[in-house]
Parts: structure tokens; C-alpha cells; sequence
């Protein structure tokens, strides 16, 4: 059940992606984000609220838990972590073709893994090894791409901001595996829901903050902003993908390995996107370095079962 999760929540967000792209074109980008992460908030107050005056979702998975401080401020990093992610893949993502930031965002779960190695000591096998080794070339591989469409790996700033990305939502993957872990093995044990309603709240208020005080008084010297229906969108396809996340990671036997492999498929809907779509350039050349990743992993899969 857990791996059919992970498959739907990667459907939806190769949506998200896509809907994302869509909704930065030609847009200011903070209030975006705000209103993605109001409309995510919206979503579940009412979780929140019924949750917390009547018994109506006691024993429902819609049911978000309650806590006092010691709970909420490992959910308040976690919006940091998660907004940080955000601010740089938004601003990579206005401005570079989504099947160059597909395929980079692809290469999460090799992160993750490297992140196991050095955070929780774990080992490598010769099957993980070559997924990394392949990713590491589809890195490279995608770099020449770029650079046909007039993209430096080397200096562009852009692409930095993806890849911080890239590696922050890593960081965040790690951190979720601890904070959905049993206090037996390890971990903290938080309610599901509790970090996905209040995470989406923490994160408004943020993202409030950072549009009253960073782009309010400079607006009329940017980019402009303008209304677009993808922008709900995008919070319902992320808030349903980060649902099912989650749900996958509470249940028994999850594997956060695993279900960060299957999350970073939603690459393949966002390239079909990307081509169909967005009618992007250079996409042979594109689809083999995706094929390479999608190929590592396979290698990754292999090696963590």
C-alpha cells in the first residue's frame, strides 16, 4: 500500500511541477509562493479545526494530532527547510525549460542516500554505488544539453538555485524519515498530519513576512504580478502529493529510501509536460540523460530492497 502511495503522490507531483512552471511565467515570484502556500493552508484549517473542537476525524486519517511547543518546533524547522527548498527551486524554475530542472531534481535520492551516509552511517552496496555513479553522469550529460540551449552549468546562478534545491529537499527527505520514526528507533514519532497541516501554516506565515518585507516595497521596480488559475493548482496537486507522502511514510514497513526513488518519477510527467506542452527544445538529447537517471535508479531500488 505504501508504494502505491509513493507512485500516485509522484503522479501528482509531475503536475505540480508543470503547474508550477505554468504559473511562474512571466510572474513575480514571492507572492506566488505566498498564495501557493496560503491555498495550502486553507486546505487543511479545517483538518485543524474540526480535529481539535469535535470528535468527528478521531480515528480517521484525516485526524491531525495535537502538541505544545516540544512538537511544534521540530515542524517549524521543517518549514524552514521545505520553504528555503522552495524560494530556489521557484526562482530556477521561472527561468530555466522544466526538462532541465526535472531531470537535476530527479537526482534527489542520491542526495538522500549520500545524506545516510554521512548523517545516519550507513553503507553503500555495489548496486547503490552504480546508481550514484549514473546519476553523477546524467548530471554531467544534462550540463551539455544545457549549454545547446545557451545554459552554463559552470555559472549559472540558476542552476545553483535548482541544485540547492535539489539538495534542501533532500535534507528535508532525511529529516522527515525522524521525524515520522517511532521514539524506539530513533526518531520523534510526530502525527503525519500534524506536520502537514502546520508545516503549510508555518510556511505562510513566512512567505507573508518575506512579501511585506521584500517585495512589497520594490514591486514597481520588478517583475510584476498577475492572477493565474494555475496557482491553485499547484497547491492542490502538492498538498494531495505531500498527503499521500506522508500517509506512505506512517505506514508499517515504509522506506524512506524507496519512497524518495519512486517521489522523483514524477520527473517523467514533467518532462512529458516540458515537450508537449511547453514545446521545449533539444529533448533527445534531454530524454536520454532523464533515461540515465531514471536507469540509476533502478540501480538504487536494486540495491536498497
Amino acid at each position: 500500500m505504501w508504494l502505491i502511495l509513493a507512485f500516485m503522490s509522484a503522479a501528482l507531483l509531475g503536475c505540480y511541477d508543470s503547474f508550477k512552471k505554468e504559473a511562474l511565467k512571466d510572474n513575480a515570484v514571492i507572492p506566488v509562493l505566498f498564495l501557493n502556500t496560503l491555498f495550502s493552508s486553507l486546505i487543511f484549517l479545517p483538518f485543524i479545526v474540526l480535529s481539535s473542537t469535535t470528535t468527528v476525524l478521531d480515528g480517521t486519517i484525516l485526524h491531525v494530532g495535537s502538541g505544545g511547543w516540544e512538537v511544534h518546533k521540530y515542524v517549524v524547522l521543517k518549514a524552514f527547510i521545505v520553504l528555503s527548498s522552495w524560494v530556489l527551486g521557484y526562482f530556477g524554475m521561472k527561468h530555466l525549460p522544466l526538462t532541465i530542472v526535472g531531470p537535476i531534481n530527479a537526482t534527489r535520492p542520491v542526495m538522500v542516500l549520500i545524506g545516510a551516509l554521512l548523517v545516519f552511517g550507513e553503507r553503500l552496496n555495489v548496486w547503490q554505488w552504480v546508481g550514484v555513479m549514473l546519476a553523477v553522469a546524467s548530471f554531467f550529460m544534462l550540463s551539455r544539453s544545457g549549454r545547446k540551449e545557451g545554459i552554463d552549468f559552470k555559472h549559472d546562478h540558476w542552476i545553483y538555485m535548482v541544485v540547492g534545491s535539489a539538495a534542501l529537499g533532500a535534507v528535508s527527505g532525511l529529516y522527515d524519515k525522524y521525524l515520522m520514526a517511532p521514539v524506539s528507533e530513533g526518531g520523534v514519532g510526530l502525527d503525519r498530519m500534524l506536520v502537514q497541516s502546520w508545516y503549510n501554516i508555518y510556511q505562510c506565515g513566512m512567505m507573508l513576512a518575506m512579501l511585506l518585507l521584500l517585495w512589497w516595497p520594490k514591486h514597481k521596480d520588478t517583475t510584476p504580478f498577475h492572477w493565474a488559475w494555475s496557482i491553485v493548482g499547484v497547491s492542490i496537486f502538492l498538498s494531495t502529493a505531500d498527503f499521500m507522502y506522508f500517509y506512505s511514510l506512517s505506514l508499517p514497513a515504509a522506506m524512506i529510501s524507496i519512497v524518495s526513488m519512486v517521489r522523483r518519477g514524477s520527473v517523467v510527467v514533467s518532462f512529458l509536460f516540458g515537450a508537449m506542452i511547453f514545446r521545449e527544445k533539444n529533448l533527445k538529447a534531454k530524454a536520454f540523460d532523464l533515461a540515465l537517471v531514471l536507469l540509476g535508479m533502478v540501480f538504487l531500488y536494486i540495491g536498497s530492497k
